[in-house]
């Protein structure tokens, strides 16, 4: 969990994009070094600032957006791509909002 200062820093670093993001993901079992620690998927950082405006504008709580991203942010982390094309999309969100209903009890509540 991190600010967007942080997370804006992290973006311009590892995406080249000079804003803040809501979640990224850093796979640890890809590239060279995979098999370092290969029990470890990776990492996830959250901007709680994002997360917080995010939640307000959705009429959702900040444990609920929380849920939303760092699910979106594992199933990164195992591989699911929604930037790659309709399908994967598609795919990932109905992954998503599965394992949503396994942790949140809001009905209503949508992924990512």
């Amino acid at each position: 969990m991190t600010d967007d200062n942080h997370m804006m820093e992290l973006n311009q670093t590892y995406r080249g994009i000079a804003k803040p993001t809501n979640v990224l993901s850093f796979p640890m079992l890809q590239g060279e070094f995979s098999q370092v620690s290969p029990f470890l998927l990776g990492d996830i950082v959250v901007s709680v600032d994002t997360a917080r405006k995010e939640a307000e504008e959705a009429g959702i709580t900040l444990d609920e957006r929380l849920s939303q991203l760092m699910i979106h942010g594992l199933l990164h982390l195992v591989g699911f791509d929604h930037e790659i094309g309709e399908d994967e999309a598609v795919e990932m969100e109905q992954k998503s909002l599965e394992l949503l209903r396994l942790i949140e009890t809001n009905p209503n509540l949508n992924p990512f």
